[in-house]
């Protein structure tokens, strides 16, 4: 059954981590499973997710790395503090109820130092659990922060063309440049959404609940924006990121270079409002 959930396992990974994903039916147990992979790297060399039933109404996700992932274990061994940190903090934004395990180390300060690495989910009493609403579940809630942690260890960055129409050469023209942009990073989306919610923390609009299923717009803002920062620092996306709804960040970001504060475009509505 899960193998016929493929295609729809496989957009809701690449969705989640911003990064290509690859899987392939596992018939070698019991019950047939799938491993998943990121697409660049053969399931032998690096980490893979194997997914399989688990008891009667439920799931396991098992993450673990090939045989021969030395290099991409190298890769991670030469982290940043602030990658350690997001990856951390994306498996500590696992569901509570869902059971994590990670072999010989604890959920809080885990690291991967070799390719006996072993960690693992157990997702129980499933309504329904091979719908595609209990499968796109185990993709949110599990597989994405799982992968997600492991893209953020070995350092799959998003890189996007970001249109550049304030000085246009001609009118009509579009100027396009490449950017890094952390802040569109989809971990970091996911991150901000699972701590803070999907609610505008400037004018408090919910978008999935005003537009349903093409509200999925809420926005993700660094309260101290990367071009300041004297030198790289870690952050936690507890504390330095925050939801806004397309507008609010749209106004934010019209001061420049330094965007107004959060409490600056409050004050600023309010003042719209009297």
């Amino acid at each position: 059954m899960i193998a016929g959930k493929k295609d729809l396992i496989l957009r809701e990974l690449e969705e989640g981590t911003g990064a290509a994903m690859a899987a392939a039916v596992d018939k070698s147990g019991r019950r047939s499973g799938l491993r998943i992979w990121f697409g660049d790297l053969d399931q032998k060399n690096g980490p893979v997710a194997e997914l399989r039933p688990y008891g009667l109404k439920g799931h396991s996700v098992l993450l673990s790395f090939g045989n021969f992932s030395g290099e991409v274990i190298g890769q991670i061994r030469r982290a940043s503090p602030e990658d350690v940190q997001l990856a951390r903090a994306l498996i500590a934004s696992i569901r509570s109820d869902i059971a994590v395990e990670i072999s010989g180390q604890d959920l809080v300060d885990w690291t991967v130092t070799s390719g006996s690495f072993r960690m693992i989910a157990r997702i129980r009493d499933q309504d329904h659990p091979y719908e595609d609403v209990a499968i796109i579940a185990i993709c949110r809630d599990v597989i994405v922060p799982m992968m997600a942690a492991m893209a953020e260890l070995i350092g799959y960055d998003v890189i996007e063309e970001v249109v550049n129409d304030e000085v246009p050469a001609f009118e009509g023209a579009v100027l396009q440049s490449v950017v890094q942009r952390r802040e569109r990073n989809p971990r970091n989306r996911l991150l901000c959404i699972r701590i803070h919610g999907e609610r505008c923390v400037v004018c408090g609009l919910e978008p999935r609940r005003v537009y349903g299923e093409a509200g999925s717009i809420i926005e993700v803002h660094h309260l101290e924006p990367i071009a300041s920062l004297v030198e790289p620092r870690p952050y936690d996306p507890r504390t330095d990121l925050v939801p806004l709804c397309p507008s609010c960040h749209r106004a934010l970001h019209t001061k420049r270079p330094i965007p107004w504060g959060i409490e600056e475009l409050k004050t600023l509505r309010s003042g719209c409002d009297d």
